[in-house]
């Protein structure tokens, strides 16, 4: 498990998925935290990177930047990144910038796994 600045990310691994999950506001001081444990998870080359956002109640444009800039990295390793059980806050403000259709997003962990 990794922490910054009240941000803990704890990794999971399910099936050929590796799961993040983040506890905490993502946000100028603390996403470079995820943007780390991002590139640590897709090293390990799983088949699936799955960001389960259940514990994240905000995230701020820096946030929504390294989820663009994972999902970039995710396209050029072919490898699916999906976010998962994103709380009212953080799905509004994805949909606010159109993300939500970039990103493959479901409503919980069981629904992204069968992706």
């Amino acid at each position: 498990m990794q922490g910054g600045p009240n941000l803990e990310i704890q990794t999971e691994t399910v099936g050929d998925a590796c799961v993040l999950v983040p506890k905490g506001d993502i946000d100028m001081a603390r996403s470079p935290v995820l943007r780390k444990a991002i590139g640590e998870a897709m090293r390990g080359k799983p088949a699936k990177l799955m960001l389960d956002l259940s514990g994240v109640p905000y995230m701020d444009s820096s946030g929504l930047a390294t989820l663009v800039e994972a999902l970039q990295n995710a396209r050029k390793a072919q490898m699916p990144l999906l976010l998962c059980s994103l709380t009212p806050r953080v799905k509004s403000i994805l949909e606010i910038a159109r993300l939500n259709t970039v990103f493959a997003v479901h409503p919980d962990r069981a629904s992204a796994l069968g992706a």
